[in-house]
């Protein structure tokens, strides 16, 4: 008999072995086993299939925003969080009915009855069914509390869902944003690659001409190696910059997009709103500060669940069954009966004393309530700090523009008159060289200029909440 028992207990042990996970045996060295291959193999069965990229397709800034909206996977697990808080509200609800269970019992009974001197053998067998039926009648408001807590949690998971998509609009847009003046920065770049080509090739025949020094075609030779240096080096930026797009929209950065140039975007001349519309709307729109608000709701609704633990808890119980017996003695014939039986209790429950455990519960969920309301305070500070900031970022983005204009137009008139010059002999190749370096940083301010207005107006837009409107 106790081999039959050792056996699985030995096989149990043994299985417990195989199948236990521990610590790598040493601290040199990776960890590695057989575990790690399902665990990869799981990996590759999580991946969802990614979306398809037109290449050939020019994206707006608004379809870009959809496709990251629909495919990113922070939204899924903002969504998938909102709907568990969902049903722990339908868990908290379900407390204002009653719960029923149902019991099933099947039992065997054997003794030895003893009868004056002898003992005779009883058997008992038992069918029996119930029903458990259980019900809070009152509570004075414990129950509702707890309803209000979790209908709180709710609002503010689902405000923590718009701010989810809030965050995610903006990787989009300064995302895209920065493939655009990537982009504009690549074609100001080319612009000057010209221009210096231009330069170098006018060097070159006055060389010929015996006008030029050599000096002077080494210093062309010079500048547009520089501009092709700039060149790769935006380029790379635009890679990245794209690689960034794509993984906000939810996709492998490997991923190529075609946006709108940025000579197609209107870009705005002046703000709106005033800075304290902007700060207002802000406080009214930003779903943050509203998920903090939900969390003094729900501090409040702790505050009444435990007020509600002074008071008496009255509740209901009842339990009908039917049983069927059947009992067989030595030397008796056999018995049956069938009844319905049951029982039904209300019961009173009050706690007179717990060692001031419901006193310091109650002073623990009013000073989370004070301290909710104190971080809403330093979140509108906070905010208000932020627009504050984007807002006056605007509008030294919109100054420059229009100072990045006046320089762009100046140095191509600079350049223009300088190689003219040159030309004709009245100037050096130090002035075109010169002319030609203002103009390729005046082109690619210009370029930043314009971005870095789209930039700043996302930002506000993000700080007031905009971006969901």
């Amino acid at each position: 008999m106790s081999i039959r028992l050792n056996i699985p207990w030995l096989l149990l042990v043994l299985a417990g072995r195989a199948f236990a996970q521990s610590a790598p045996a040493l601290s040199d060295r990776p960890w590695h086993s057989s575990i790690e291959q399902q665990m990869k193999s799981d990996a590759k069965s999580l991946r969802e299939p990614g979306f398809r990229i037109e290449p050939d397709r020019v994206y707006s800034l608004a379809e870009l925003v959809d496709l990251a909206e629909t495919h990113n996977p922070e939204t899924r697990v903002a969504w998938e969080r909102a709907r568990a808080q969902a049903a722990s509200v339908g868990v908290a609800r379900s407390e204002l009915f009653p719960t029923v269970a149902a019991v099933a019992l099947s039992q065997t009974d054997r003794q030895e009855t003893p009868l004056g001197s002898q003992f005779y053998r009883q058997t008992v067998q038992t069918f029996a069914g119930a029903l458990e039926l259980n019900y809070t009648i009152f509570d004075f408001g414990a129950r509702a509390g707890r309803i209000a807590a979790a209908g709180a949690e709710l609002l503010a998971t689902n405000f923590a869902f718009n701010d989810t998509h809030r965050k995610i609009i903006y990787q989009v847009a300064e995302a895209y944003y920065r493939v655009l003046n990537a982009s504009g920065q690549e074609d100001a770049v080319r612009a000057s690659l010209t221009n210096a080509q231009t330069a170098q090739q006018a060097a070159e025949d006055r060389l010929k001409q015996g006008l030029a020094t050599l000096p002077d075609v080494l210093e062309a030779r010079s500048a547009t190696a520089q501009a092709q240096y700039d060149l790769q080096a935006v380029l790379g930026a635009e890679e990245i910059a794209n690689g960034d797009l794509a993984t906000a929209l939810g996709t492998r950065p490997t991923v190529a997009i075609r946006v709108q140039p940025i000579g197609q975007l209107q870009i705005p001349e002046s703000v709106g709103d005033s800075v304290d519309e902007a700060i207002n709307r802000a406080f009214e729109q930003r779903p943050d500060l509203m998920q903090q608000i939900a969390e003094i709701r729900r501090a409040n609704a702790d505050v009444k669940e435990a007020r509600a633990a002074y008071y008496p808890t009255l509740t209901l119980s009842a339990s009908p069954s039917v049983q069927s017996l059947y009992i067989s003695q030595q030397t008796l014939p056999w018995g049956h009966t069938a009844d319905l039986t049951g029982g039904l209790s209300v019961n009173l429950s009050w706690t007179l004393f717990d060692g001031g455990a419901r006193k310091n519960n109650l002073a623990k969920a009013a000073a989370n309530v004070r301290e909710a309301e104190a971080q809403v305070n330093a979140s509108r500070d906070r905010i208000a700090d932020e627009v504050w900031r984007a807002y006056s970022n605007v509008k030294t983005a919109l100054r420059q523009r229009q100072a990045a204009t006046a320089l762009l137009e100046a140095a191509s008139q600079s350049y223009s008159a300088a190689l003219e010059s040159y030309n004709y002999g009245v100037r050096s190749f130090l002035d075109v060289t010169a002319a030609q370096r203002t103009l390729a940083q005046a082109r690619s301010t210009d370029v930043l200029a314009r971005t870095q207005v789209l930039t700043t107006l996302v930002d506000l837009a993000f700080g007031t909440g905009s971006l969901l409107r």
